[in-house]
């Protein structure tokens, strides 16, 4: 009994130190995955998790979001997950996603997981028209698309209509323009075949350098309302807040920097901004909801915190990462020509032995007419030769008929007749007879002429022959050597809080590089031949604008359509609203 009680005993404070789980499904661009989680976990123990089973070191662009009411919340990295307002049915399920926005992609984004994900959901956004992207832009992104998934383009491989079942273009792009989808094809796979020898990374990244010069790239955008009661869009980004009309997210009215801003707080459903100079009055304006006021807020900090870090130098874990992608990237580059240079090298066998083919086929074709042309002279030697011996018998018989002749025309001489008729007649018989053997004497001598002639024929044809043997005996020899040659050619190898302070303790840090030298003149290397680029691309764009403008719908245009038409560079508007004092930016927001 005793025994058995302990037995209890031990099963009951196992099943009490066993923690309690929950499943956790977290969704990705790509994939799903699920997690068995502690009831204890925080947020930023399940953050963690994910980030080392995805391999991602940048993990201050993501977050793990969910939605509450129809309005989008993200995990908070000091709370349990449990405490969120989330279903409680499981698995419990988050979308893992891009939180922040990178100012550069080029120059921020390090990891090549990093950037597919951002890729992944960028081009998703733009898809959905979460982002206005312009049509002919579409058509250049489609582009860098397939080739990240499809690699270098191939005629023989990629033939008309490969891409029917492809989502590249938004919908109002293609509701906007006459064309056909095999029209939309043709101008997506000409740019397409332009990009030969870009690996999915580099497809990718052009893809998202385009795309971070759209004018909603990033931008997180909110309903608020100003002193007067105004409606009007607040657009968070890496660049500041920006003041919108709610009928024009494109262009904004005002924009306000991070570098201007102080401190940001808000009470109930009121937000409050202050500005760096302190001079100036603080700003208000109000949100919809006070969950949403909450998003505001850590959207603002992060975005802060990563404004102010890019204007300081590199972490050492950010310079760590940088150079191992650089070592990475020089790896992969020499990867890269290695291959291109075996590729050469069997593309050069292949030209070769298509070649030593080619002869070789040749070379057969000149034995066969060598051969034919042996075959001929050997039977126009036998015709000729069976000539000539007829005709050497007939100049034999002829020669022996001549002989009769003589002997008939000696006996006639010798037993002339009496009389004078008959002696006048054996003398015209006479006459008949040498005249015949006269003639029989010629054409004797002519069939001899005849029949050297047909000897020396002879020689000749037998002469064609032996020159026909020795030209095949040659071409053998030429077909043995090619056909070596072509043997050896084809063998090569193939936080929830309502305040917070912009401003912070910098951190002290000390950065050293022994190749900044280097590095300036690669970095200026590569902003002339990006300046370049720029100007051919923008070239391409404007040609397909043109070509494609006669098939423009107008009556289908959008407000959009038309806003960007009359809108300028995301870069220069917002420098443009900048130059004017925080000051007058401020009372400009409060009067709209």
């Amino acid at each position: 009994m005793a025994g058995a009680i302990a037995s209890r005993m031990s099963f009951s404070s196992l099943k009490r130190k066993q923690p309690k789980t929950f499943i956790v499904r977290i969704v990705t661009m790509d994939a799903e995955m699920e997690f068995n989680c502690e009831v204890k976990w925080k947020g930023k123990d399940l953050f963690d998790l994910v980030c080392r089973t995805l391999g991602l070191r940048e993990n201050w662009f993501f977050g793990l979001q969910y939605t509450v009411k129809d309005t989008i919340a993200w995990l908070k990295m000091d709370k349990k997950v449990l405490d969120h307002d989330v279903p409680k049915e499981e698995p419990v399920t988050f979308q893992f996603l891009a939180k922040f926005y990178p100012e550069n992609v080029e120059e921020e984004l390090v990891q090549d997981i990093t950037q597919h994900l951002f890729f992944l959901q960028v081009k998703k956004q733009i898809l959905e028209e979460k982002i206005y992207c312009p049509p002919e832009a579409s058509v250049l992104l489609a582009s860098y698309a397939v080739q990240a998934k499809y690699g270098d383009y191939d005629a023989s491989v990629h033939k008309r209509g490969f891409l029917a079942e492809e989502e590249l273009l938004p919908k109002r792009v293609i509701n906007l323009y006459q064309m056909t989808p095999e029209m939309w094809e043709e101008r997506i796979t000409a740019w397409y075949a332009e990009h030969r020898g870009r690996t999915r990374d580099e497809a990718e990244m052009e893809y998202l350098k385009i795309a971070q010069d759209t004018e909603m790239y990033g931008v997180n955008y909110f309903l608020i309302r100003n002193k007067k009661g105004t409606e009007l869009l607040l657009g968070v980004d890496a660049l500041g807040l920006h003041i919108y009309d709610p009928e024009n997210r494109l262009t904004p009215k005002t924009s306000f920097p991070w570098n201007e801003i102080r401190n940001i707080s808000y009470s109930d459903k009121e937000f409050t901004i202050k500005p760096l100079d302190k001079k100036i009055d603080v700003f208000k304006f109000n949100s919809s909801k006070l969950r949403v006021n909450k998003l505001i807020l850590q959207l603002c900090i992060g975005n802060h915190d990563l404004f102010m870090r890019r204007r300081k130098a590199d972490s050492l874990e950010v310079q760590q990462m940088k150079a191992q992608a650089r070592e990475e990237k020089a790896r992969k580059q020499m990867e890269r020509q290695r291959l291109a240079r075996e590729k050469q090298l069997r593309e050069e066998a292949e030209r070769t032995r298509d070649e030593l083919e080619r002869r070789l086929l040749q070379l057969k074709d000149e034995a066969q007419m060598a051969n034919d042309a042996l075959m001929r002279s050997e039977e126009t030697a036998d015709l000729l030769a069976e000539k000539a011996q007829i005709t050497e018998e007939e100049a034999k018989l002829l020669a022996q008929k001549a002989a009769e002749a003589e002997q008939e025309m000696q006996r006639i001489k010798a037993t002339a007749i009496r009389s004078e008729e008959e002696k006048r007649l054996m003398e015209q018989k006479v006459l008949e007879t040498e005249m015949l053997a006269l003639k029989m004497a010629e054409e004797s001598e002519r069939r001899t002429k005849e029949a050297e002639q047909l000897k020396q024929d002879l020689q000749e044809a037998r002469e064609s022959e032996r020159r026909a043997k020795q030209k095949l005996s040659d071409i053998s020899s030429k077909t043995t050597f090619t056909q070596a040659a072509g043997t050896s050619s084809s063998s090569v190898p193939p936080v929830d809080v309502p305040s917070f302070s912009m401003l912070g303790d910098s951190m002290p840090y000390d950065f050293k590089d022994t190749d900044m030298k280097r590095l300036s003149m690669e970095i200026e290397k590569e902003k002339v031949e990006y300046m370049e680029k720029s100007r051919h691309l923008q070239e391409q764009l404007n040609e397909l604008k043109t070509e494609i403008e006669s098939l423009k719908l107008k009556e289908r245009e959008s407000a959009m359509d038309i806003m960007h038409e009359n809108a300028g560079s995301k870069q220069n508007t917002i420098k443009k609203l900048t130059l004017q004092s925080t000051q007058c930016r401020v009372a400009f927001f409060e009067e709209l």
